[in-house]
């Protein structure tokens, strides 16, 4: 994250930028972003035999106010794909992160950092054309320009709903927006970001092709959007525990009652008004807080891209285990965990207890896709007497600890639940 906005410090950032006001870094370095993803990489993918157009790439138009999605159906062939360039057309990537191994790792980071979901495209735009109408989005966007040159403008919220919107907009017209707020042209290096609900759009200059990727993260990541969660539950749990959530309401509420009835001046009036406030007020006693983070956390935990291993952590975890075919049989395949051996997490963040009707539930990441909800979402149910060991185990990221000191009352089942999560990439040996 440093990296991505440098040189602007981090605290510096969200400081005055976060969820306020664009930013924009030119760099002077063209190079700045090298390695992360290039029209090299977009050929490769497309010469890879796995992108469909509509679910992977969308082939776009934006001329004289309207805009069009041009997708034909099946495997998006490098011929046909590169005609459509030719022609004039955009050209976005979803999920690069599916394809390229770099922007998979780059994003795995930020949603650490941003304990919310960091999701990307990639657009390529030929010279002279557009392929995107204004639009505001939900997400916060960061646009890193990877080749050539793209000219945007960005407009403030028209109206205090467009502040931090929960839904991105229809497509809008130029009649619909003022006068940008910010214009530019990012070249190669450049970095520019922007809120969700400030209005853009970029247009390719006559004389350069565009390559940008536009890293997302914040869907649906706010306060409202959690209290979506909570309020319902603590409904529940105040109609299971208090009787005063259970009583009749009044049998003659309907006649004063109403917007009918909004400016009468009843004291039956006042009394129901009264009632409603004082049992809203009493529902933060049984509001589940801990519980509603806990089950947000469980849908992050289904949205995250898989871990990326280094050469050292495959070697010491379940994706380096020697286990093959040889000489006409299976060889190497048992794991022989013993009281002795030092584990630790793979990561911090790839798993989180959650205390569920049907259990104890422990979910992970490990087995993830990297294309966006593509396995559901994946979990072990765990022996209740095991919850303090997975608590030990998290409390002890990053060090190793050996398995013999495992809070569990036997040994059997220390060893048990090592070589269970060694089984599912969650642990990792010295």
């Amino acid at each position: 994250f440093r990296w991505l906005v440098a040189p602007v410090a981090p605290g510096e950032f969200l400081g005055r930028h976060w969820e306020r006001a664009p930013l924009l870094v030119r760099r002077g370095d063209p190079g700045y972003y090298a390695g992360l993803f290039s029209t090299a990489d977009f050929d490769a993918a497309l010469r890879g035999g796995e992108v469909h157009f509509g679910t992977h790439l969308d082939v776009t138009s934006y001329a004289e106010g309207v805009r069009e999605t041009h997708n034909p159906s099946g495997r998006a062939l490098p011929a046909v794909v590169w005609d459509f360039y030719q022609n004039g057309c955009s050209l976005r990537l979803l999920s690069p992160q599916a394809f390229s191994p770099t922007v998979w790792h780059f994003l795995s980071i930020l949603q650490e950092h941003f304990g919310s979901m960091a999701g990307a495209n990639t657009y390529l735009t030929p010279p002279g054309t557009q392929g995107f109408a204004p639009h505001y989005d939900d997400i916060e966007a960061f646009v890193l320009q990877l080749e050539g040159k793209k000219h945007w403008r960005v407009y403030s919220p028209r109206t205090d709903a467009e502040v931090l919107p929960q839904f991105s907009s229809a497509n809008l017209t130029q009649a619909e927006l003022g006068e940008p707020m910010l214009e530019t042209v990012l070249e190669a290096g450049d970095l520019l970001y922007f809120p969700r609900g400030f209005i853009h759009q970029g247009d390719c200059l006559p004389d350069a092709h565009s390559l940008h990727i536009t890293v997302s993260s914040y869907q649906r990541n706010s306060w409202g959007d959690f209290l979506e969660k909570l309020l319902p539950a603590a409904l529940q749990m105040a109609l299971e525990e208090d009787v005063e959530y259970r009583q009749g309401l009044p049998m003659d509420y309907l006649g004063y009652m109403g917007v009918t009835n909004s400016d009468a001046v009843d004291a039956r009036r006042t009394a129901f008004m009264g009632k409603v406030q004082s049992l809203i007020k009493k529902l933060v006693n049984y509001a589940p807080i801990d519980a509603a983070v806990d089950q947000r956390a469980k849908s992050f935990l289904h949205d995250c891209l898989p871990p990326v291993l280094t050469q050292s952590e495959k070697a010491q975890s379940m994706y380096g285990f020697p286990a093959r075919w040889q000489d006409g049989g299976p060889c190497d395949v048992d794991i022989l965990i013993t009281k002795d051996t030092q584990v630790r997490l793979l990561r911090h963040g790839i798993i989180r207890l959650c205390n569920e009707e049907a259990g104890v539930m422990l979910y992970y990441t490990t087995e993830n896709s990297r294309v966006y909800h593509k396995e559901e979402p994946k979990f072990l149910e765990i022996d209740p007497e095991y919850t303090d060991s997975i608590e030990f185990l998290l409390s002890s990221y990053p060090n190793h600890v050996s398995v013999d000191t495992l809070p569990c009352e036997t040994l059997e089942d220390k060893i048990s639940l090592a070589t269970l999560l060694f089984e599912k990439g969650i642990l990792t040996t010295k």
